[in-house]
């Protein structure tokens, strides 16, 4: 399957070949939700697309999964490595993104900015403000959606589309940060902002006995309307891109807000277990958009392998 993903892009050089593939791997690895719906855009467009996903979750190794590891400095200078020349680092994913850069014209301040963000991981433990947030999960999620945009060949000018898309990867990472509210606790990190713990008489410290009562059900619940939100702003971008893109954004907007939706269904428990969207309701939400995919790409005359 892999292979006729690089024949339908043209991507024939071996060596880009095996870095596009051990991106593909570790989309399928680690993105579930994010792989599914890759697997709806066209055949030529999939190899960037896991590109893109490759070098983000390659970073973010390093920040957490590397932690028992490496040190602290260990892993600021594997970062300031990456970031003192992102394309040209020794490893398959940079020459995959290096190559799918180049061919999109996605400009080198996105994954700058990236970049910058995972960095911010290794010291930042909580944000004040939702302002400061956004300062993190500009580089580490509107970006992302940002690289994207030229991929799904918006059928306007890129400014007009981009800020749709800047907001959809906020709100998927805004949905993370509530699914994962115990994870990212037992790293040591809130992303939630104090400001809004304060409004709802919440501490970093009752979020760390893990349980679940009145003022944490209502900060989540206000969280999960912030994302929703979002999401509703984010879906009139969809109808901006090609056909045959459409179905992707889609499907990853109704998996996502499915997230939302089983954390509402498990009343907000989200401190000692991590909710996850079932297989059959996948299915549901990927069957149609399988069908809209096909659809579209018989009439563009696409390989959909």
């Amino acid at each position: 399957m892999s292979a006729r993903e690089l024949d339908a892009a043209g991507i024939s050089d071996p060596a880009l070949r095996e870095a596009y593939t051990a991106c593909r791997a570790l989309n399928a690895e680690h993105g579930r939700t994010y792989f599914l719906a890759t697997r709806l855009l066209p055949a030529a467009k999939r190899p960037y697309v896991h590109a893109l996903y490759g070098f983000a979750r390659y970073a973010d190794e390093i920040v957490d999964d590397l932690g028992s590891t490496l040190s602290t400095a260990e892993k600021a200078a594997w970062l300031q490595a990456l970031s003192d020349d992102p394309l040209g680092h020794d490893s398959p994913v940079a020459r995959a993104l290096a190559d799918t850069v180049q061919r999109w014209g996605i400009p080198l301040s996105h994954v700058e900015d990236f970049l910058a963000s995972m960095r911010m991981d290794l010291t930042v433990r909580d944000y004040a403000t939702y302002d400061d947030l956004m300062t993190y999960v500009h580089g580490s999620a509107a970006v992302i959606g940002l690289q994207m945009v030229p991929v799904l060949e918006p059928l306007v000018p890129r400014e007009v589309a981009e800020p749709y898309a800047a907001d959809l990867g906020v709100a998927f990472q805004l949905t993370n940060f509530v699914r994962d509210v115990g994870e990212d606790l037992r790293r040591d990190r809130v992303y939630l902002p104090l400001e809004d713990l304060d409004a709802f008489g919440v501490t970093r410290e009752h979020l760390a006995r893990g349980v679940v009562d009145g003022p944490v059900r209502r900060l989540l619940a206000f969280e999960v309307a912030r994302c929703r939100e979002l999401y509703r702003t984010a879906q009139h971008g969809v109808r901006l891109l090609h056909p045959s893109s459409r179905p992707c954004i889609e499907t990853a907007l109704a998996l996502y807000g499915g997230i939302l939706d089983e954390v509402e269904a498990a009343d907000y428990r989200v401190l000692d277990r991590r909710v996850r969207v079932s297989g059959p309701r996948r299915a549901r939400v990927a069957v149609p958009g399988l069908a809209r995919a096909w659809h579209a790409a018989r009439v563009s005359g696409a390989p959909t392998g």
